[in-house]
């Protein structure tokens, strides 16, 4: 794929070294890119911001990926993967006494330019597909505040595609996965959904929030299978041809509300989550399962996706007298909240059960700030799951050294579509879509414990807990 370099500089009245240290600091501001990171090391997560646009929210393009090399005083490389694969280089040259010369050179791919043009509402034209192909879609958060735990779902799902055609594809067609940004946007998720619809896929995979997949679900018309592959509450479709898998909230806060009471002496919750039915759901059932546990709820609180300061809620945390603060909130709120709390002294204080702290999740956070925090997953990237140092691996050579940690939520979108292609080579009919009985059923039928052979309607979960900056896995529970 071709790509072009773009090129800007600056002159700052700092001296080299002095710049460098202000990058990644909340203090340097937009001139750094609003550069977020705990350290400048290769191997850091950074969070920056393109002024490409406009200075509205939606026209904020924020870059997710991993710093790739430094030069202390120097240089410093950054390698992203959202909202798209790229490169940003950036040298602080001595000008003079005490100034810098600060110059950016960003690699702008084709997949960039498409990414752009599409998210300032500009429609492009798609090809048209063939009867030896089966085309299926993925709608995913690729920008907004969701993407920092979505950040690998692309590539999973590309993994799988990659290995069911390897395998000799769908009833001798090969699988085409075209992709779709949500923006963590239910009208753009619809919007997508429908551009995948009439470019010919038979089943489009949601993975963001669940508003986006209801939005999805009453979008696109009943012959198109639609699957939200990440954790939600359930019940939220109403096509009937509409499936979800993964998590589920009840499930979580049972297997760990009775953990946390006997480990922490622990009774007294507070709930934080967000206004959509994911912790709406979440909510409803920490209020039916917390009292079997002796658990007391004294206070929630539910704030806009997309909230950054979150110091009036942790002040009213405090207050509340609570032991235990259980989160729903996703992606970057989520990341927000646990630094914040963390700085306030809270974690010290209080335990946390984090339902959505997944490996990605978890490096944006920081390890520091993450530390104490319970969750409850499906997956992690380092359990001994049969068939996972095998799925790591290949990722790894597919995707590079910088790509993001394999998660929950994208290793499910990719043995969801695994599971599709099997389910459609077994129980399909040739270029009919699947029906959502026979991927319901064919899903029901799976009993194994290794990867692609899984329940994931109700997936198995592993217990762990941040201790020493990783996440430990201490139980699974079936």
């Amino acid at each position: 794929m071709s790509s072009v370099s773009l090129t800007a500089e600056s002159v700052i009245e700092l001296a080299p070294h002095e710049a460098f240290a202000l990058f990644g600091r909340a203090e340097a501001g937009t001139w750094l890119f609003d550069a977020r990171c705990d350290s400048v090391a290769v191997g850091a997560p950074i969070r920056m911001v393109l002024p490409i646009a406009d200075a509205s929210d939606r026209h904020r393009v924020e870059l997710l990926g991993r710093v790739s090399e430094v030069r202390p005083g120097r240089l410093i490389v950054v390698e992203h993967v959202q909202p798209w694969q790229g490169k940003i280089r950036l040298s602080f040259q001595p000008h003079g006494v005490a100034r810098t010369r600060v110059r950016v050179r960003a690699d702008v791919s084709e997949s960039a330019v498409e990414w752009l043009v599409r998210h300032h509402g500009i429609l492009l034209p798609h090809s048209e597909g063939d009867a030896d192909t089966l085309r299926i879609g993925l709608v995913t958060s690729k920008s907004g505040p969701l993407a920092v735990c979505m950040i690998a779902s692309e590539y999973l799902a590309q993994l799988a595609v990659d290995d069911i055609n390897d395998g000799g594809g769908v009833r001798e067609r090969q699988v085409e996965l075209m992709v779709a940004d949500d923006e963590s946007i239910p009208s753009i998720a619809a919007t997508e959904a429908r551009r995948l619809q009439r470019a010919g896929c038979h089943a489009i995979f949601a993975c963001g929030t669940s508003a986006s997949f209801a939005a999805i679900d009453q979008a696109v018309s009943r012959d198109v299978l639609a699957v939200h592959a990440s954790m939600n509450e359930r019940g939220n479709h109403g096509r009937g041809a509409a499936v979800q898998v993964g998590e589920r909230p009840e499930v979580q806060i049972a297997v760990m509300a009775d953990r946390i009471r006997r480990t922490a002496g622990a009774h007294g919750w507070f709930l934080v989550g967000e206004q959509y039915s994911w912790s709406y759901g979440a909510h409803r059932a920490a209020r039916q399962l917390l009292p079997r546990s002796n658990g007391r709820i004294l206070g929630e609180s539910f704030t806009p996706l997309g909230t950054t300061d979150f110091s009036p809620i942790i002040d009213v945390i405090e207050r509340s007298g609570a032991d235990v603060v259980m989160s729903s909130l996703v992606g970057a709120d989520e990341v927000e909240f646990e630094r914040q709390c963390a700085a306030a002294g809270l974690r010290s204080r209080t335990c946390t059960l984090s339902l959505t702290m997944e490996e990605t999740t978890l490096d944006y956070i920081g390890p520091e700030s993450a530390e104490g925090i319970w969750t409850a997953l499906g997956y992690h990237e380092a359990a001994p799951t049969d068939g996972n140092e095998r799925l790591v691996s290949r990722y790894r050579q597919r995707f590079g050294p910088w790509a993001p940690p394999v998660s929950t939520l994208s290793e499910t979108v990719y043995e969801a579509i695994v599971q599709y292609a099997d389910a459609v080579r077994r129980r399909g009919e040739a270029g009919e879509p699947l029906p959502v009985r026979d991927f319901i059923a064919h899903l029901e039928d799976a009993a194994g414990d290794g990867i692609g052979t899984r329940n994931l309607l109700r997936p198995s979960l592993q217990l762990a807990r941040v201790e020493a900056g990783a996440r430990v896995v201490f139980d699974e529970v079936g």
